[in-house]
């Protein structure tokens, strides 16, 4: 039996070494410090896989050039092969493997040895990979971690699946937060909830890969409603066009009146596919409403983030818009 007296406290100080990873960026940045150390390899990275860009989420690296950010073609990975059973999870000669050898990414790049885990959602799903490359070949012996390699990856899923679980609800508490910038004339987000909103789901697009798309929305004809029948008749048409609007978005996108008569919307985890179909239902609903615009549509590349799918999405539109008045009159 244990003599207790003889037991020594320990302080907490002396285990906060031991406490526990508060998300999944930082539970993350450890793995892949503790596995290039334990493992060695010149690259370790987690990635992200959304149609065919595959983003580098987080990377220690020690000769490739890679960083967090970094944007590569899915379809020319080893990954994308590993994934659909062409290759094994850990290859210590990857010249032995063909499907690996045909890849493009080993035509631009020495790997001598590869170690790739799917990382997945709790529905099965894929989200990206726990990936490795060397330029030499490893011993055979390396294949005996894949059980600890998959376990890793086991539970940096759990942890993904809790943070975008809580992103969820603190998108809508941001939001909410927010609603005090409302625009005083249509009752949507203001200028400044736009900026601000925008800057937070960016900082959310950086660390988990998540598409986007923006939509901006000029109105038809304005000053012309505002010169015929009077500043009343052109609030009247904004409001209009803000409730067209909102009917039309989700309930977690982001909807505010930018300019005069001219409107935003960020469209969040939302891909190209969805965001020109979310576009077709903003028209139709505005000319549903009687009201004409021009819209402009782009996707958030990870390489250049939301400002710059803003400011395409903007030109877009102002193209859209050139287009409408240089066309003949419809008779």
């Amino acid at each position: 039996m244990t003599d207790r007296r003889h037991l020594t406290p320990v302080s907490n100080d002396g285990l906060s070494h031991l406490l526990a990873y508060g998300d999944f960026t930082t539970a993350g940045s450890a793995i892949l410090g503790y596995l290039q150390k334990r493992l060695g390899f010149r690259l370790w990275m987690i990635t992200r896989t959304e149609g065919n860009d595959w983003i580098v989420l987080d990377a220690v690296d020690e000769g490739y050039g890679v960083r967090p950010g970094d944007v590569y073609r899915w379809s020319d990975s080893l990954c994308s092969r590993m994934v659909t059973g062409q290759g094994p999870m850990i290859a210590p000669r990857t010249a032995e493997i063909p499907a690996f050898l045909e890849a493009e990414i080993s035509r631009r790049l020495e790997i001598g040895a590869y170690i790739g885990v799917p990382l997945l959602r709790s529905d099965g799903r894929l989200f990206g990979t726990l990936c490795a490359l060397d330029p030499a070949p490893m011993p055979p012996t390396i294949q005996d971690e894949q059980p600890t390699l998959e376990l890793l990856a086991r539970l940096l899923g759990s942890l993904l699946e809790r943070d975008l679980r809580a992103h969820v609800e603190r998108r809508r508490a941001e939001q909410a937060d927010a609603d005090s910038w409302k625009d005083a004339l249509t009752g949507v987000k203001n200028q400044r909830a736009w900026d601000h909103l925008m800057s937070l789901e960016e900082a959310r697009c950086r660390r988990y890969g998540h598409p986007a798309t923006i939509i901006a929305i000029d109105l038809n004809g304005l000053k012309q409603v505002n010169a015929a029948h009077g500043q009343a008749r052109g609030d009247d048409h904004l409001r209009k066009a803000a409730v067209a609007l909102t009917l039309a978005v989700r309930r977690h996108d982001v909807l505010a009146r930018v300019g005069d008569d001219e409107f935003g919307v960020l469209a969040v985890e939302c891909d190209a596919g969805a965001g020109h179909s979310l576009m077709a239902r903003l028209h139709h609903n505005l000319t549903e409403a009687g009201i004409s615009a021009a819209c402009g549509l782009a996707v958030r590349h990870p390489a250049f983030g939301l400002r710059a799918a803003w400011e395409e999405a903007d030109a877009a539109m102002r193209d859209t818009k050139r287009r409408q008045e240089s066309a003949p009159p419809t008779r």
